[in-house]
């Protein structure tokens, strides 16, 4: 047994006199009380439709041996292509990560009309091939000789 001023527990009152059941103490912390419904006011009730009894309603059941569950619709759980996946992940990626600046300049592109224009005035800018240059060096090399011959 516990000593004599030692209290074990304190019972607690059932029923009405209960702390739940109380209404004239305040809320517990974290919990608003919710006032109640006037009673004067009501809610305007529906006419009821007149129903055909021609056309009962029966309640499908779905369970085992009953009818065919309702079509769900299975598009996530396709196996996609694997480019069609990679594309998803790297959108994903790119808008989850930081992409440096370097690397980001490749994700804005030029239309089409507007890269032709770029690509043609590139073109000219381009560097020489092999015929090309052996051309060019035959004819400075003819035009040296032929300095050479004046003089």
């Amino acid at each position: 047994t516990a000593g004599a001023g030692l209290v074990l527990f304190k019972p607690r009152l059932a029923g009405a006199a209960g702390s739940a059941a109380r209404s004239d103490m305040a809320p517990p912390k974290g919990k608003k009380r919710v006032a109640p419904a006037p009673a004067a006011v009501k809610k305007p009730t529906k006419p009821e439709k007149a129903t055909n009894p021609l056309f009962e309603k029966r309640p499908k059941n779905f369970g085992v041996g009953g009818a065919p569950p309702p079509k769900t619709d299975l598009h996530r759980y396709v196996k996609w292509p694997k480019y069609v996946r990679l594309q998803r992940q790297r959108r994903v990626l790119n808008q989850r990560l930081k992409v440096p600046p370097a690397l980001n300049r490749f994700t804005k592109t030029l239309d089409k009309n507007t890269a032709q224009t770029l690509f043609k005035l590139l073109l000219k800018y381009r560097p020489e091939d092999k015929a090309a240059k052996k051309q060019r060096l035959l004819s400075e090399a003819e035009a040296r000789e032929s300095k050479s011959e004046t003089s």
